[in-house]
This record gives C-alpha cells, sequence and structure tokens, in this order.
C-alpha cells in the first residue's frame, strides 16, 4: 500500500536527547519569505531537541510560530510526548494516517501539524486521527487511486479546463505554489465530464501521488526542508454570485473536507486575489471569526500590481507563471504540458448547450489529425455530425445518435462518445453539429465536447 510507516520515524531521540536537547540545533524559518536554509542549503539534520521543543526565555510573539518546534511551551511539549507514544503504541493505519506524507517529513513537524490543528488538546488530537483514518479508508483500499483517468472517468486535462489548479513551481521557502482558479469554475461542463465521487477519488490521487511526490523530491534535493505546506494563490477573477452555485460548492467542499481532516495544517501563505467587491465585504466578518494564527496566514489583494508584488516577494520570479507577473509558463501551457494525453499536440474544448440545435467549430491545421469526443448526462436525445464549416455537404462524421444512458445522481458517471472512428485529417475547418430529438420547444441539455489534435501519420 502506498505510504506504509511502521519503521521508526527519521529524527526520533534518544533518552538523553529528550532532557538534554541537542547544540546547535536551529528550526528553520516558517515564513513563506523563506531563506536559503528553509529551501536546503544547510546540511544541519531536521531532528529537535527537547530542549528547543520547549524554547526557554522571551518566547516569540509572531503568531506564526505558535506550535512549531523549537516554541512550544511546557504544556505542549509534554503532549506532544504523549501523542508521539501513542502513534508509536497503536502503529498499523493510525500512524499511516499521521505520516501521511510518509517518515521523510520528520517526527517533530508532522507531529506539531497535527497538534496545532486541534490546539494541543490531546484527545480532540487523538479525535481527529481516528476520523482521519476512518475517512480515507476506503481509497487506502484502493491505493489512493495512482491512475487519474480510472479515478475522474475521464482525462485530467478535460477536469483542469474546468477548474484550473496546478503547482507552478517552489516559493522561497521551499513550499510548493498552488494556484487554483475557482473564479472560472465552470460547473456546467463539470457536471457533463465527472461526478463528485470522480472529483473527490481525483482529489486523493492529487494529495498521495502528486502533491506528495513533490514535497518528497524537494525534502530529498534539500534535508532541511520540513515545512510541508502549501503558498497558496487563489485567483477569484470572474467571480460572481450566480457562480455559486449548489453544485459549485459541493465541488469546492469535496476537496476541502479531505484537506482539513486528514491533512491538517498545510496552509503556509493564502493570497486571495482578484477578489470582487461582494467577496471581499464577506471576508472583513469572516476574518473577524477565525484566530489571529489563520488569520495572519491569508491576504486579501484585489490590486494587479499589489499582488503581483506580493507574490515576487515570496516567490522567484522564475517559478511564477508569466500571467502573473513571472517569467514561468503561463498557467495554460503549464496545465497543457503537464495534463494533455501522450501523444495530443494541442486540445480544444467547448461547452455546447443545446436548445434544438448546436454547433461548435474548431480548425484543424495542416500536419494535423483530430479526434472528437462528446460527453453528457442529458437524457436528452441528439444527432451529432462533422461537416466542413464551408461546405455542408462534406461530412466528416454521418449523423450519430448520442444520449446519456447512466444514472442522473451526483454520483453517477456521465456517458461519452468518441465521434471519430477514424481522424480527421488538416488542414480542415470543421462545424460539430448538435440536433435535438427532444421537441423543437424543448431544451436538450449541455454537452462537452473534448478536441484532440495530434501530429499526422
Amino acid at each position: 500500500m502506498n505510504g506504509s510507516t511502521n519503521a521508526s520515524p527519521p529524527g526520533q531521540w534518544t533518552a538523553d536527547e529528550l532532557m538534554h536537547g541537542k547544540a546547535g540545533e536551529v528550526s528553520p524559518p516558517t515564513s513563506p519569505n523563506g531563506s536559503a536554509t528553509a529551501s536546503g542549503s544547510s546540511k544541519k539534520s531536521n531532528r529537535f531537541s527537547m530542549r528547543s521543543m520547549k524554547s526557554s526565555g522571551k518566547k516569540s510573539t509572531d503568531p506564526l510560530d505558535w506550535g512549531m518546534p523549537g516554541h512550544l511551551t511546557q504544556e505542549e511539549a509534554d503532549v506532544f510526548m504523549q501523542f508521539r507514544d501513542e502513534v508509536e503504541k497503536r502503529g498499523g493505519e493510525f500512524k499511516n494516517t499521521v505520516y501521511s506524507f510518509s517518515l521523510i517529513e520528520g517526527e517533530a513537524y508532522c507531529l506539531s501539524r497535527w497538534l496545532r490543528a486541534r490546539k494541543f488538546v490531546y484527545d480532540d488530537v487523538i479525535a481527529m486521527v481516528e476520523e482521519a483514518t476512518e475517512v480515507r479508508a476506503d481509497a487506502r483500499k484502493h491505493d489512493f487511486y495512482p491512475d487519474p483517468v480510472s479515478a475522474l472517468g475521464c482525462g485530467p486535462s478535460l477536469f483542469m479546463h474546468c477548474y484550473p489548479q496546478l503547482y507552478p513551481g517552489k516559493a522561497k521557502n521551499g513550499c510548493p505554489i498552488f494556484i487554483s482558479k475557482p473564479g472560472v469554475l465552470n460547473t456546467d461542463a463539470m457536471e457533463c465530464i465527472t461526478s463528485l465521487d470522480g472529483i473527490l477519488k481525483f482529489h486523493w490521487h492529487v494529495m498521495m501521488h502528486d502533491y506528495k511526490k513533490r514535497l518528497m523530491d524537494h525534502k530529498k534535493a534539500h534535508p532541511d526542508f520540513c515545512n510541508f505546506q502549501t503558498v497558496t494563490v487563489i485567483d477569484l477573477e470572474h467571480l460572481s454570485t450566480s457562480q455559486l452555485s449548489k453544485r459549485a460548492l459541493s465541488i469546492v467542499k469535496t476537496q476541502t473536507a479531505i484537506d482539513s481532516v486528514c491533512f491538517p495544517e498545510i496552509m503556509n501563505k493564502t493570497l486571495v486575489i482578484n477578489a470582487p467587491r461582494f467577496f471581499s465585504m464577506t471576508w472583513s466578518i469572516i476574518k473577524g471569526w477565525i484566530d489571529a494564527r489563520t488569520a495572519s496566514k491569508i491576504e486579501l489583494i484585489s490590486s494587479r500590481k499589489h499582488w503581483e508584488a506580493r507574490l515576487k516577494e515570496l516567490c522567484d520570479e522564475d517559478e511564477i507563471p508569466s500571467d502573473y507577473g513571472g517569467t514561468g509558463p503561463a498557467t495554460t501551457l503549464a496545465l497543457e504540458k503537464e495534463y494533455s494525453p501522450e501523444g495530443v499536440m494541442h486540445e480544444h474544448f467547448q461547452l455546447v448547450h443545446v436548445g434544438s440545435s448546436g454547433h461548435y467549430n474548431v480548425e484543424i491545421p495542416a500536419g494535423n489529425e483530430m479526434e472528437v469526443t462528446v460527453w453528457s448526462r442529458s437524457v436528452n436525445e441528439v444527432i451529432v455530425s462533422i461537416v466542413d464549416e464551408n461546405d455542408k455537404s462534406k461530412v466528416y462524421v454521418g449523423g450519430v445518435s448520442f444520449t446519456h444512458t447512466g444514472g442522473t445522481s451526483d454520483n453517477d458517471k456521465p456517458t461519452s462518445l468518441l465521434l471519430t472512428k477514424e481522424r480527421i485529417a488538416g488542414p480542415a475547418k470543421t462545424k460539430i453539429k448538435f440536433e435535438s430529438k427532444a421537441g423543437r420547444f424543448a431544451s436538450a441539455g449541455n454537452y462537452f465536447v473534448s478536441c484532440s489534435l495530434f501530429e499526422k501519420k
């Protein structure tokens, strides 16, 4: 199974070290502004002593230091040791849950993440780990879905078109940068290609196979890297109140519900950018409800000039996508490079709403050939064909009947159909046509069109 952790974690302390500490041990900075030390230039061990954890003398007033190794109170350190003993005693899936990112994270940082999440209240921490173990039990049986296509029921590139999310690089402190664009989340298109169950499985894949690998790779390259957290950019550009539908909120909730229980304290810093006025007003209220430490991690910045400057404080320019003010690849190019299927040169996607009819035009360049797939949940029959855009008598695909044949609940899979039994060779200007069989005044529904361009053989 993925991530079994029944060995002893690296950096476990001896009795002498627990009593007297280790000379010369220094905790890496938690600030996302980072330093060379945070990225791994130092060769010191990532182990922490009790002397360091119980921090004598003047305490830091920075809320980000609270609960971090090197900044614990006597009482917090005692709870830490109690929790550590319980994790080792129970072992098995209880321990695997705690060390979900593997033992390489290091004992001090891993255990303190769980403790901070429940404010060092021991019983609450144990209850949280037990709940997380139960939540991840079914996904664990499937090795957390190593194949993203099987998890989603469609290619990840389709999902990313509907809800762009990516890890373009690393912040100065070594934490992965995560950019999410809920402002352009297209729930109608998402409903055509996958289910809530598929989204749930895909999120397990991302966290346990993608995000985890990024952390582990950076840790191996930089042994001093201990902050298994993320610098997140939430881009709300184009967000409107009409987009905050029940289904949209269900998609976001599906992802965050897993993270909050199974991957606690992985937020290092969050920038909420391009927020519309209605959201800014709501945030000013919400901010008063959350603790100072969490609030200090979240920055709401609407001005592009200011959020670009802040991003450059947190991340080197070559780690920031060009459409976010850096010199790295634009997010659209990065997503296409990472998620396009093997052999595909370019993809075109379009959600087509079919009343009595509908269409989508796609040009195929010379030297390319195209495959076309249609996805939907609509139970109304449509006839789909592909013709030349300018000469309708030139037919590439004759009329094909298409309708959703599965269930209609949120967890039922949609239906897809490969229209092109043979690829259409370019150069060509094509029109993908939909004709409803539901009646002149009835709406057939939504259909998602996926066009994949290959090099002509």
